[in-house]
């Protein structure tokens, strides 16, 4: 149904700045949600930042005011702008969207193949 294609990550020193893109290809009825979790090496996968296709937006509490997460509906894409990285931050970074598909009744949740985020001297 819907596919997710990643790019942006990389290595970036502290105080660095990335952006990620997430586009959504294929079909569906609706795009929910869209979104980025992270996980780290070793520790759980998070959520870091999500928007609503009415624009709606919610963050970790850990990058509240450093991440800027933003959309673009006609393109079907997601940006995550990443500002102020820190060493905590290295993970790999997943893109989410929540859809429903063409003929379904309940919505589905999609993944990215991941994308590695190394912030490090």
């Amino acid at each position: 149904q819907v596919q997710l294609v990643e790019s942006g990550g990389g290595l970036v020193q502290p105080g660095g700045s990335l952006r990620l893109s997430c586009t959504a290809s294929g079909r569906w009825f609706s795009i929910n949600a869209m979104g980025w979790y992270r996980q780290p090496p070793g520790k759980q996968r998070e959520l870091v930042a999500a928007v609503t296709s009415g624009g709606s937006t919610n963050y970790a509490d850990s990058v509240k005011g450093r991440f800027t997460i933003s959309r673009d509906n006609a393109k079907n894409t997601v940006y995550l702008q990443m500002n102020s990285l820190k060493p905590d931050d290295t993970a790999t970074y997943y893109c989410n969207v929540n859809a429903r598909g063409v003929g379904r009744v309940f919505s589905d949740v999609y993944w990215g193949q991941g994308t590695q985020v190394t912030v490090s001297s």
